[in-house]
């Protein structure tokens, strides 16, 4: 009886672990998914942020351009700044991402989605300005496979597998708690 009483307990312990244990996906080479080094650069072409001598241009030029994140997976998205664009640009990296546009502003922005086919490793991108012929240049890095699928919750659902373990589980719990119960109600023969 007393055995029948532990199993039942460690069945039920073993369920409510089992299901409550979170399942996600995380790089460990970096967990934050920054930079190595911090994140910036700036990789402007002209030098003083396009200030000085731009052959009548009035002084715009992409500068000061950084990346969010700097290490990226495949398939996932990163955040493009730059200054300097005054009237918008483009940003582009030949086989890693498709040509996209720059916001206006004093500083602008862009979200390049990496190609799920581009070949991991270091990259340059550029940033070019609408009104100008100078280009700016930063690096980042593409890492291999798909990143972290977050969120609260119902991003992905459990495989096959996953569903017939914790369905077994369950399973095996409310047999041992059945036969518990079903011992419990039975009068013994000789004592009545």
């Amino acid at each position: 009886m007393r055995v029948l009483r532990a199993l039942t307990v460690a069945a039920a312990a073993v369920v409510a672990v089992g299901l409550s244990t979170p399942f996600a996906a995380a790089n460990p080479s970096d967990p934050l998914g920054g930079s190595p080094s911090g994140q910036g650069g700036n990789g402007g072409i002209g030098g003083n942020n396009g200030n000085n001598g731009n052959n009548g241009n009035n002084g715009n030029g992409p500068s000061n351009v950084t990346v969010n994140p700097y290490s990226v997976h495949q398939g996932s998205t990163m955040q493009v700044s730059a200054a300097g664009c005054r009237h918008g640009g483009t940003v582009w990296s030949a086989g890693n991402f498709p040509q996209t546009n720059l916001s206006a502003g004093s500083i602008g922005f862009a979200t390049v989605r990496i190609f799920n086919h581009a070949s991991p490793g270091n990259h340059t991108l550029s940033v070019k300005c609408h009104d100008n012929s100078l280009v700016a240049t930063h690096r980042f890095t593409i890492l291999r496979g798909n990143g972290a699928q977050g969120g609260i919750g119902g991003s992905f659902g459990p495989s096959t597998a996953e569903t017939a373990i914790g369905s077994s589980l369950v399973g095996a719990a409310a047999l041992g708690a059945g036969a518990h119960v079903l011992r419990r109600r039975r009068p013994l023969r000789g004592r009545a």
